[in-house]
């Protein structure tokens, strides 16, 4: 299997390179590419891999059955597709397909049933939205969800390297650069992306968009109030719930207790600093809140490492998830069949002879 990985020199790619080592992920080539070419490359399984520049042509000369993004939404928007035409599945870290209609938000321990046959491109959701929706799926499955709002206190890392670099240089005492709305550093920014017309923030909008989309609940009430705070690369997030059904802390512990990918502290507090660079999802200090007579009222914390689960650590389990639902192998075998139906239209059209006086007329491929 050729895997490519586009940003391959950024945190996010690094990390998808190292998830795949860790999860022994079958890779017959790795193809690593950039915004231009890289002398000094990157290392996968003990050894120098070349960083080329990712443009469309060298792309999809190089014909890659995987390409993972972990760039931005213009080489996203720019390339994905044209790689899907050629054969490849897209395993998407910007936000430029999340929202599209036809294509599936997948958290595979939350709706690993949204992907179909016929998918081809599988974007990653926002990191928030990704660790929030882990820990908020075992309680929709057993009671029902009717209300969530969530304040969120973001590493930054969720900046990429311009935010953990910002975060590095503040501590040393330079100055500012700009990379966040306000110094980071001893600081607490309850900003994260740029305004809409309303007075949320495009970060804020994503959590509450992308959550009812996995959760396949688009009418939840929900709220969202997301705050960059000066921690390197773990999220922590503030869930104040209510639940369809009355209920109680030992059945909502029964449910995050079981649930796949969530660690469960019935005791005590968990930190950011603690679930760095591991890839579950923590739950702790679940609790109803004081006074409710409906038994439906309750708040929990929540914490998950931002590059690992809420980014490259999910975009190597959904292609684990599409190898194990032969999705991966369906594609490969629609891109043969394709190339093969081409080549012979070609190759007919190539032994005829053309009439005289006009030009010869060749069946392009794709």
């Amino acid at each position: 299997m050729r895997i490519a990985v586009i940003g391959a020199t950024g945190v996010v790619g690094g990390t998808i390179l190292r998830v795949l080592e860790e999860r022994n992920v079958r890779v017959g080539t790795l193809l690593a590419y950039a915004s231009r070419d890289r002398a000094d490359g990157v290392q996968f399984r003990g050894a120098k891999v070349p960083v080329a520049a990712a443009t469309r042509e060298r792309l999809i000369a190089d014909r890659p059955d995987v390409a993972f993004f972990a760039s931005g939404d213009d080489a996203s928007a720019e390339l994905a597709r044209a790689l899907v035409e050629a054969g490849a599945v897209v395993i998407d870290n910007s936000a430029t397909f999340r929202m599209a209609d036809d294509v599936p938000l997948v958290v595979p321990e939350v709706n690993p049933d949204a992907v179909r046959e016929h998918h081809r491109i599988f974007p990653v959701a926002n990191c928030t939205a990704i660790v929030l929706t882990v820990a908020l799926a075992p309680i929709e499955r057993a009671v029902g969800l009717r209300s969530v709002r969530v304040a969120t206190y973001q590493a930054v890392s969720g900046a990429g390297r311009a935010g953990l670099d910002a975060l590095a240089r503040e501590e040393k005492g330079d100055k500012p650069d700009g990379t966040f709305a306000a110094p980071i550093y001893r600081n607490v920014v309850p900003q994260v992306g740029g305004y809409d017309g309303d007075g949320d923030t495009g970060e804020e909008k994503k959590v509450v968009a992308e959550t009812r989309k996995m959760l396949g609940r688009p009418g939840l009430a929900m709220a969202a109030t997301t705050v960059r705070v000066p921690v390197m690369r773990a999220h922590s997030e503030a869930v104040f719930f209510e639940t369809k059904e009355p209920t109680t802390v030992a059945a909502l512990h029964d449910a995050l207790r079981d649930a796949p990918g969530v660690v469960l502290h019935e005791r005590g507090i968990v930190t950011p600093r603690e679930v760095e660079d591991t890839d579950q999802v923590h739950v702790a200090r679940v609790r109803p809140e004081t006074e409710d007579p409906t038994g439906t009222h309750f708040q929990m914390w929540v914490v998950g490492d931002q590059l690992r689960k809420g980014a490259a650590t999910n975009a190597v389990q959904i292609l684990e998830l599409l190898l194990s639902r032969r999705i991966l192998r369906q594609a490969q075998d629609d891109t043969v069949a394709r190339h093969d139906v081409a080549g012979a239209a070609e190759a007919k059209n190539a032994a005829q002879p053309a009439p005289k006086g006009e030009p010869k007329q060749w069946i392009p491929t794709r």
